[in-house]
């Protein structure tokens, strides 16, 4: 049980990773990775939305929707809770963290249209993962997206001091960034 919990963890983290393997969350993992403090804060209100979500999803997938027989509304409930977390995240960000609050912008409410969040939740379901599992593959993804996002920012912030031609500067240089990490995670492959 160990050994397959390790095995997602490091399947969801580097070998499959959502943003750099399957592109989900692009449009966080771009607008907010210019600053190495924004990009973590985004990773970790990503991860605690992941979190939660994925577990929740998963008790609401077994105890309500497969015994109603309500299948075909997975999406749509799953969405709503997303949308419902990402609120509360908000509201504690905004209380909390006012500078991260106003940092990450727009982009906060964007978490509940995050693909990678809605993609992990679905994914669970459909991998057939128990409870544990469902968890381990939420935290992986969680720390896969982490990692891609404080990375780019990282770098992001290396090729302002550089000397980019101009048409590469800002999203060009940005994209070209995520492909490189994206061949070098392919590296990653044969792991698991």
């Amino acid at each position: 049980m160990l050994g397959n919990i390790f095995k997602i963890l490091i399947l969801y983290i580097l070998v499959n990773n959502y943003v750099l393997g399957q592109f989900l969350g692009i449009c966080p993992l771009i607008g907010v990775s210019k600053k190495t403090e924004t990009a973590a804060g985004m990773g970790l209100a990503v991860t605690f939305v992941i979190t939660i979500a994925s577990v929740v999803t998963y008790g609401i997938q077994y105890l309500i929707l497969e015994p109603l027989n309500l299948q075909y509304t997975q999406t749509i409930v799953f969405i709503l809770v997303i949308a419902s977390l990402v609120q509360f995240v908000e509201m504690v960000l905004k209380k909390t963290m006012p500078g991260l609050y106003s940092a990450l912008g727009v982009f906060l409410p964007l978490i509940t249209t995050n693909c990678v969040v809605l993609g992990v939740a679905i994914a669970n379901i459909q991998e057939g993962y128990n409870l544990i599992e469902t968890l381990a593959s939420a935290i992986g993804s969680s720390v896969g997206f982490f990692i891609a996002i404080v990375f780019l920012a990282a770098i992001r912030e290396k090729l302002e001091l550089a000397n980019v031609p101009k048409p590469f500067k800002g999203v060009p240089i940005a994209m070209i960034a995520i492909g490189l990490m994206a061949m070098s995670f392919l590296g990653f492959s044969g792991l698991v």
